[in-house]
């Protein structure tokens, strides 16, 4: 009597359930992200008047939660469903993107690096044209006070900057009640307070700047980011290492589940 024995590959369950629990987390908090988005376009009238949003001069933050959830929805569907149907395309896809989302990443990190100068000039200049887009929409305004209160700073170098924004300017001829001041966010506040006194800035730059520090903050919030950045610079390392560790697992589980299922297509 003779006795054969077939020796049939397997895509391992293993790694098959592992890459599916992995990115339905990513699956879900990019459907979630998107809907924040467009509710917040909803309750900014944009979903009525699409025109909005090319009328904006400002960065609205909306656009990055909606691009994040985008590219995080797209990349957990591919994961899911290229897990559970074995589909050899959509895991190829999924691994190739984070892939090259992890060398943009590097990238990025070096030129940062290498390009100081003028990485620093260029997020100046983005501060100023948001500043002076502050009145424009509500996120970026709620954007730029945090920024301001969590930093303790105002203005991109100095309080100045706020005449940018022609609400706050100090030059021309407006009646704008805010004419020569800065937003609330840049004042100094007694942490007793419970109600916040929005009105905290008007016609502080009329004042001579020396009176200044007794009212608001005078340090430019990327001064502030500047001198808070040596102190950090290992929570920054651990929080890109952590991100980059993410991917690196995501890209193989990806590429383990790809050469298990060549395998089996091979064996038969």
């Amino acid at each position: 009597m003779y006795y054969y024995r077939y020796d049939n590959a397997e895509v391992s369950c293993c790694y098959k359930y592992l890459m599916f629990s992995y990115n339905i987390i990513f699956w879900l908090a990019g459907a979630a992200f998107i809907a924040a988005g467009f509710w917040a376009w909803s309750e900014k009238g944009v979903l009525l008047d699409l025109t909005q949003v090319t009328r904006l001069h400002g960065f609205d933050p909306v656009w990055l939660v909606l691009v994040v959830g985008g590219v995080t929805f797209i990349l957990g569907f591919a994961g899911c469903v290229g897990a559970l149907r074995e589909n050899i395309c959509l895991l190829k896809f999924f691994s190739g993107v984070i892939g090259f989302i992890f060398i943009l990443e590097l990238t990025a990190a070096v030129l940062a690096v290498v390009f100081q100068s003028q990485v620093r000039e260029w997020i100046n200049e983005f501060f100023l044209a948001n500043i002076k887009a502050y009145r424009d929409d509500i996120d970026l305004q709620n954007l730029i006070d945090s920024l301001q209160r969590m930093n303790h700073c105002c203005g991109a170098q100095e309080p100045d900057d706020w005449d940018q924004n022609v609400y706050f300017s100090c030059n021309g001829t407006h009646r704008s009640r805010e004419k020569c001041g800065v937003p609330f966010s840049c004042c100094i506040t007694d942490p007793a307070d419970s109600v916040v006194n929005s009105q905290c800035g008007y016609d502080v730059r009329n004042r001579p700047k020396r009176a200044w520090n007794d009212d608001i903050y005078v340090k430019g919030c990327i001064v502030a980011l500047e001198d808070w950045l040596p102190g950090n610079l290992y929570t920054v390392a651990i929080v890109f290492v952590v991100i980059s560790l993410l991917q690196m697992v995501g890209i193989y589980l990806a590429r383990t589940l790809i050469s298990d299922i060549e395998k089996v297509k091979f064996s038969y």
